[in-house]
């Protein structure tokens, strides 16, 4: 972790903002360490990471990533919709995940959807045409916005290990819903990302989880790939 990046001047500057306005969130940095400035490729490539990261683990989805892209061609719309379902499934993607990668890249091919295009939409506009392709949802378009285009106020509320933290570094009753949680998320504006952020850096401090970025540890290079259905998040 610590070979990231820190953040940018103007995310440093919304960091201080927030944590000047909630001292739950103030309190992570200290504990955890500073926070360490993740980013995803823009394009087809960021959109199919954010797909393998659906439903499973991060080390998990991980694993997959990288064997994913370790396959010729497979972060092209083309070169994907080129290999065979055997390929893909012999990287680890479920039959469901099979799917949504070839949806994204008929989307890209067919030009419905295109890096050019999502960059100079709004966040909410971006979000919905995302999630207007087969099995591309709102969480894989605000973490596709959030991590790949760095935009500063998108939530993925829908987000478990997110809403996880929130209840442990907040105390709540339970860990929150998706609508209560945007709503709680609310008092965060106009920099829910760097909340997003924060309380992602508090969950893997609490839980020794690692993110779906980070490099294999050596005691487990290469886990066990998933069933033949996603399982649920850990």
């Amino acid at each position: 972790m610590n070979d990231l990046p820190h953040p940018p001047p103007e995310a440093r500057a919304a960091l201080a903002a927030l944590c000047a306005r909630d001292a739950d969130l103030a309190r992570i940095e200290p504990a955890a360490g500073p926070l360490p400035w993740r980013r995803r490729p823009a394009g087809f490539a960021g959109l199919l990471q954010a797909i393998m990261g659906q439903q499973i683990s991060n080390q998990a989805a991980g694993a997959i990533w990288r064997r994913l892209a370790a396959l010729p061609g497979a972060l092209t719309p083309e070169g994907l919709l080129a290999l065979d379902d055997e390929a893909l499934r012999g990287a680890g993607l479920s039959r469901p995940k099979v799917a949504h990668a070839r949806s994204l890249a008929e989307a890209f091919a067919a030009g419905t959807l295109s890096e050019a295009g999502i960059a100079v939409l709004e966040d909410e506009a971006a979000v919905a045409l995302i999630a207007s392709v087969r099995g591309l949802g709102p969480w894989t378009a605000e973490v596709y916005l959030l991590f790949a285009l760095q935009r500063m106020d998108v939530f993925p509320a829908g987000d478990l290990a997110l809403a996880a933290a929130a209840q442990h570094l907040k105390n709540l009753p339970a860990r929150p819903a998706p609508k209560p949680f945007r709503a709680l998320a609310e008092a965060w504006r106009p920099h829910r990302a760097m909340a997003a952020r924060l309380l992602w850096h508090h969950w893997r401090h609490v839980t020794g989880r690692p993110a779906m970025d980070d490099p294999p540890s050596p005691a487990m290079e290469d886990p066990p790939r998933p069933a033949m259905d996603d399982p649920a998040p850990a």
